[in-house]
């Protein structure tokens, strides 16, 4: 098997992007997209078996996964509490020993992920940290309340703060194959986020086939998208890897048609290092080493931190501690 080197993780180009500004709907693009299911599903099936990360390229990798982590809290049950603990984890994802023995003194996640509500107590507790605060928009989970009140809750978010704005899409668009309606709703999303980026989350578990998903991958991107999300973490089918690998290769099509990047945010049920490693390798082997950074690529996820802080501190002190010691706050 191939090992991936330490060096494919470590001082990755970090330089801005241009943001994806967009294009008119090409409904011949749309029409000629096609996806071979058998292929991506045999493709999928043999990656977590092809690639062996050991020791320190194991750790430099998880690393990585963390950087790339969306922290995120949405229960109805949250509080201003809860997530100010969550924001003390994202400043201090691992404990301070481990950094200092792995050598990553400064690692943070990428951003913490909020219902509207919480803006302002996440807000406070990353002051003077970097870290984004991302809110869920648009009638989440279901984003079936009216339109108008969609695009006013992105507009309230944005003047609370926050800096990336995951929006969901109306699911019936796409079933209905209404490409022009789910394009113009997704301008008027896009419009409406501002300087704020926008995660558009396609739900890829409600939208039946791999053909689907990547013609609604296509026209969120046309749309203005800087990123393409799988799930809400709320579907009973959530971030999948044929349905990654689908979504990486519309990201890969739309860049070698335009030079943009758009960024990719698996979401839901990723809760292990090691499929997060599995994750990580396949957008590097799919789309190159300057995806594998957190502009352009996250996690959404919680406890998938406390899995990869137990493999580091494995890592580092060659024994494993309970899951407990390594809890979200």
């Amino acid at each position: 098997m191939q090992t991936l080197g330490q060096d494919h993780v470590s001082h990755l180009p970090q330089a801005m992007e241009p943001r994806n500004e967009g294009l008119p709907l090409d409904l011949g693009w749309l029409r000629a997209v096609r996806v071979n299911t058998a292929a991506v599903l045999r493709r999928t099936a043999t990656l977590p078996a092809r690639r062996s990360l050991k020791g320190a390229q194991q750790a430099a990798w998880l690393c990585k996964a963390v950087e790339c982590i969306d922290l995120t809290t949405l229960s109805g049950d949250d509080t201003a509490a809860r997530v100010r603990r969550l924001c003390a984890k994202a400043r201090q994802p691992v404990r301070a020993d481990l950094l200092k023995a792995l050598g990553q003194p400064g690692l943070r996640v990428g951003a913490v992920c909020v219902y509207h509500e919480m803006i302002a107590p996440a807000l406070e507790a990353l002051e003077g940290s970097g870290i984004p605060v991302a809110a869920v928009s648009t009638g989440f989970p279901a984003g079936l309340s009216p339109f108008r009140l969609r695009l006013a809750e992105i507009g309230e978010s944005v003047a609370a703060g926050a800096q990336e704005i995951d929006i969901v899409i109306s699911r019936r668009h796409v079933l209905e194959g209404k490409w022009e309606a789910l394009h113009d709703e997704l301008c008027a999303f896009r419009a409406a986020c501002g300087p704020a980026h926008m995660k558009a989350i396609l739900a890829t578990g409600e939208l039946g086939d791999l053909r689907t998903v990547a013609r609604a991958s296509l026209v969120a991107m046309m749309a203005g998208a800087d990123f393409i999300k799988t799930s809400t973490g709320k579907e009973p089918v959530n971030a999948t890897l044929p349905v990654g690998l689908v979504m990486l290769r519309m990201i890969r099509d739309y860049h070698a048609r335009t030079g943009l990047r758009v960024g990719m945010k698996p979401a839901g049920g990723i809760s292990r290092a090691k499929d997060a490693l599995t994750w990580l390798i396949m957008v590097q082997e799919e789309l190159g080493a300057r995806w594998v950074s957190p502009d352009l690529f996250r996690f959404g996820a919680s406890s998938l931190l406390g899995d990869i802080e137990r493999q580091l501190e494995h890592h580092v002190t060659d024994r494993y501690s309970a899951a407990w010691r390594h809890g979200m706050g």
